[in-house]
């Protein structure tokens, strides 16, 4: 018998964001220019920017806005991809390379700005974020990192040990830098933001719709879904990311690692705590392979992300390794206790690169953000939609490339796991 899902208690994000704006769930029969599957940041960021340049969208969501990714993150507003500036120049060349660093350098004032412009109900602080080195080999990348952006004119800083120390408020660093494009929001809040956004532009937003089949007939694309409702439209663009899609389009959940990521949120914080860790207002993640990422949210909570097993969760032990570390990194906070615990799923690609696809046309795949998706998937959407109204390959970030699955994606599970064992024994513990 298969064993029920452990049954787990709102997040922390879901007892605190502003209410959703009011939809309804889709039956009977549409007509759009374009039909957009998922309400999350790629999805109702498409559909905002699509509706302010006039094109019909309609969004369809399987459950409630931001139910995936987009509402279970750690709302960490992070700037930049997983390759440094200098790579992506090696791997596109300087023209292609030059237009992928500025869109990444670029994707935390796409949240920020649109927060800005629409007056959204949402919590926030932009004070930057810190890469906590956690090796002698880390730290001359972190010095790096930021050489490169620096020469980009971005506002950056290498830090000591020290100064490390005091805008964390652990010693557990090396050294590290700071990139001050960067902040920390509500991501269910922003999310219900996009979507409260996209239809004041215009675009409609259907819940508790799932989809059940995509069909093609010349140029009209038909999505059906699963209570029998149909959409006929000009064009179709999947953001399903890491829940679902493997279904609609064939092979696009075996390109992906779907791997789960875990949270916990501290009750709050006594204020003689809450004075030493983040005083600034900055957010962290270090150079660790299982990256340990954690903030302070807008009630005094210290939150801590990391991995954790790939399955669902089965009880609350599942999170205790993380609230190990809560102590060992910040003693002051020790035996505060705990709040909330929860996960989200997250799409990695084999290049750690976002992922693009149009496997027919008229029909565009937008899948992967690597654990950075608030700010590039709200600034994908706004290129999806750049590109969907011109037809002008151009003003995509990245090419548009063949559905490739993962070698051996049945055997995920095992290989995810021997590769989670031996960063573990690598990263050094805590």
């Amino acid at each position: 018998m298969p064993q029920e899902p452990f049954p787990l208690a709102p997040s922390l994000w879901a007892a605190t964001a502003a209410a959703p704006p009011q939809t309804a769930t889709l039956s009977g029969a549409i007509r759009t220019d374009v039909a957009i599957i998922g309400a999350g940041y790629a999805g109702l960021s498409t559909a905002l920017h699509l509706a302010k340049q006039g094109i019909r969208a309609v969004v369809v969501e399987a459950r409630e806005i931001g139910f995936g990714g987009s509402g279970r993150n750690g709302g960490q507003v992070i700037p930049g991809l997983k390759y440094d500036p200098d790579e992506l120049m090696t791997m596109y060349g300087p023209e292609r390379g030059r237009q992928i660093v500025d869109f990444a350098g670029g994707t935390a004032d796409a949240v920020f700005d649109l927060i800005e412009q629409y007056k959204m109900d949402v919590p926030h602080v932009r004070r930057g974020w810190i890469q906590g080195a956690h090796t002698a080999a880390a730290l001359d990348t972190a010095q790096k990192r930021a050489a490169q952006w620096a020469r980009l004119g971005a506002p950056v800083k290498y830090l000591s040990r020290a100064e490390t120390a005091a805008l964390i408020g652990t010693d557990r660093y090396l050294g590290g830098w700071v990139d001050e494009r960067a902040g920390t929001i509500q991501p269910l809040s922003y999310v219900r933001g996009l979507a409260r956004a996209a239809i004041q532009e215009g675009a409609t937003v259907y819940t508790d719709s799932p989809v059940a089949r995509l069909s093609r007939e010349g140029n009209t694309w038909t999505v059906h879904g699963a209570n029998g409702y149909t959409i006929d439209a000009d064009r179709v663009v999947m953001c399903t990311n890491a829940y679902g899609g493997g279904t609609l389009v064939p092979k696009l959940n075996t390109t992906i690692i779907d791997a789960n990521t875990f949270q916990v949120a501290t009750k709050p914080l006594p204020p003689e705590v809450r004075a030493t860790i983040f005083p600034e207002g900055h957010v962290c993640s270090d150079t660790r392979n299982l990256l340990l990422y954690f903030r302070l949210d807008h009630t005094g909570r210290l939150l801590m992300g990391g991995r954790g097993p790939f399955r669902e969760p089965r009880g609350v032990e599942d999170w205790k390794h993380l609230e190990r570390v809560v102590a060992k990194m910040f003693p002051q906070a020790a035996g505060i206790g705990f709040d909330y615990r929860w996960c989200g799923r997250v799409a990695i690609t084999r290049d750690y690169l976002p992922h693009l696809h149009q496997p027919e046309p008229g029909l565009l795949v937008d899948i992967g953000c690597q654990g950075r998706g608030v700010g590039l998937q709200t600034r994908m959407g706004q290129a999806m939609a750049a590109y969907v109204a011109s037809g002008d390959v151009k003003a995509l970030p990245v090419p548009i490339t063949s559905i490739v699955p993962f070698p051996m994606y049945g055997l995920r599970r095992l290989y995810v796991n021997a590769v989670v064992t031996w960063y573990r024994l690598n990263d050094g513990g805590l």
